[in-house]
């Protein structure tokens, strides 16, 4: 601290007093986006990092800036922690950038917290520059909204109203966490009047958010023609209950449970064959919204569809399913008839397109141990991998952003990943997802950058269409203008811009022969897949 803090102006004590209550609420990685307004959080979060309280990326553009948070949020919920990822902004247009990534965060479950600093209160409603409403910007996708005023104390006050806000953002009391914001004031001057030099670690006190809530496991008891349902990030839990239960196991591509000698590879292919028609019993894990099969299955009447909810949020479109409170365990039973139904059934499977190929590639090469971490994008992408991705006897580490099932920042996710993970990245997308966040890959020549390869497989547009009605019932140019968009991107070019490498690959031969290389530094590969 300095000899007399109170001698600080009022801007400056209230930044370095709430990166402290961060660092000793959890925050462990902040996003700083430049700007002259959150001036007071650089150098106050630049005399944390070197205290070695938390980490900093410096991050030109607010929106990915958000998604790199929510990547490095989501490296902390692979090795189980549920651990508060900072994304701080300048006032005006610049908070506004946050709200995709806040939107995927909520449907998620990521615990993203956004800090906007704002003008002082007096400048509200003025037309002063850069002011608009900030406060509450976020609406109802924010567990918790807080407004922190110019001039706030700082003090125990403001440590108990980190405390309060982090602790919604973790689910600490309700097992739902999600984002929040912190809405910050700060009046001229910006710039501090002396150093600041923390040591030790960041007093734990009112900031520090309660534990979450334990529960025993409850046991149920469903019948042997049951299917497990395991979405997005159902956890390896649900591998675990299909096994003890004797069950076919339908896991998407993002469950963390696609593996095992239960695991289906093309169980969409089977439910449409009616494979599921005997079916008394669906159990449900996780947050799945990948197949229209799938929605199907979970809408029938005729089924007993019981999902084991972690939280207060769970999966039920069609608003039958029985809820029971995670975790659970289910009754031991030998595999039987109904296991080996499906599994031979999946054992004959078509030959796909090329994408599909390529997807399966991928996967295989993602169960090695030593494998890099996998972010699968969205749309035709990940449906390639959910359909030909074969269950191994481990599965990737992989992360989706199918909170919401959004194209928008993936490259940027995949880069918080890598930075949370501290581990290599490969980032799979379809060549409009690459084009929409392409420079994702930018990275200031002062920040490091995490080792991250990104392969588009290009096939010319939006084909996820061609699997969609529309199709069918639009004329060949409206299709095309309209719904598949060919970009024409030089992705060779994108690459140099953002200082990527950059790599052409023309058949699954040289896919091969690329997935045996190790991913270093930051480079971007051309799959060609044709039309």
């Amino acid at each position: 601290m300095t000899p007399d803090a109170t001698a600080e102006n009022e801007s400056t004590r209230l930044a370095r007093r709430m990166v402290t209550a961060l660092a000793a609420g959890g925050v462990r990685h902040v996003v700083y986006c430049p700007g002259s307004r959150d001036a007071p959080f650089a150098y106050a979060l630049d005399a944390a990092e070197r205290a070695g309280w938390l980490r900093v990326r410096v991050h030109l553009d607010e929106r990915d800036a958000a998604f790199v948070a929510l990547g490095i949020a989501k490296a902390a919920r692979l090795a189980g922690r549920t651990e508060p990822v900072a994304v701080v902004t300048t006032s005006g247009t610049a908070a506004t950038n946050l709200h995709p990534a806040v939107a995927e965060a909520d449907a998620s479950g990521t615990p993203l917290v956004a800090v906007t600093a704002d003008r002082p209160h007096e400048m509200w409603g003025t037309g002063a520059n850069q002011v608009t409403r900030q406060s509450g910007l976020f609406g109802a996708m924010a567990r918790a909204a807080i407004d922190i005023p110019a001039g706030f104390p700082a003090d125990e006050r403001l440590d108990a109203a980190v405390g309060r806000t982090l602790a919604p953002a973790l689910g600490a009391l309700t097992g739902d966490p999600g984002p929040v914001q912190f809405n910050v004031g700060l009046r001229e001057p910006l710039v501090p009047a002396s150093g600041w030099a923390p040591t030790g670690r960041p007093p734990a006190g009112a900031s520090r958010p309660p534990a979450p809530p334990q529960r025993p496991a409850g046991v149920l008891d469903l019948p042997e023609r049951t299917l497990v349902v395991a979405g997005d990030t159902a956890g390896p839990r649900a591998e675990t209950l299909a096994r003890a239960g004797g069950w076919p196991l339908l896991a998407e591509p993002s469950s963390g449970a696609r593996f095992g000698p239960h695991a289906v590879c093309d169980y969409q292919r089977l439910l449409d064959d009616g494979l599921a028609d005997p079916a008394e019993a669906v159990l449900v894990l996780g947050h799945p919204t990948l197949s229209r099969p799938v929605s199907r299955l979970l809408a029938r009447r005729d089924l007993r569809v019981v999902v084991a909810a972690d939280g207060s949020r769970w999966t039920d479109v069609a608003g039958l399913a029985e809820v029971v409170a995670g975790p659970v365990e289910v009754n031991h039973r030998p595999a039987g008839g109904w296991l080996r139904t499906w599994l031979d059934a999946d054992a004959a499977r078509p030959a796909g397109r090329p994408k599909d190929e390529a997807a399966a590639m991928i996967w295989v090469a993602h169960c090695a141990p030593d494998a890099p971490a996998l972010v699968i994008g969205a749309s035709d992408v990940i449906r390639a991998f959910d359909r030909n991705a074969a269950p191994a006897g481990r599965g990737p580490r992989v992360v989706s952003n199918r909170g919401l099932a959004g194209i928008d920042g993936t490259v940027a996710t995949a880069v918080g990943l890598g930075l949370g993970l501290g581990r290599p990245v490969r980032a799979v997308v379809g060549d409009l997802t690459a084009a929409h966040d392409g420079l994702g890959l930018l990275h200031g020549t002062l920040e490091t950058q995490p080792d991250v390869q990104v392969v588009v497989l290009n096939d010319g547009g939006g084909t996820i269409f061609t699997r969609l009605e529309h199709a069918d019932a639009a004329p060949p140019g409206l299709f095309a203008r309209y719904f598949t968009t060919r970009q024409g991107v030089d992705f060779a070019a994108l690459a140099a811009a953002t200082g990527a490498a950059h790599h052409a690959v023309d058949d699954t031969a040289g896919l091969g022969a690329l997935l045996a290389e190790p991913v270093r530094g930051c480079s971007l590969v051309e799959v060609r897949l044709g039309p």
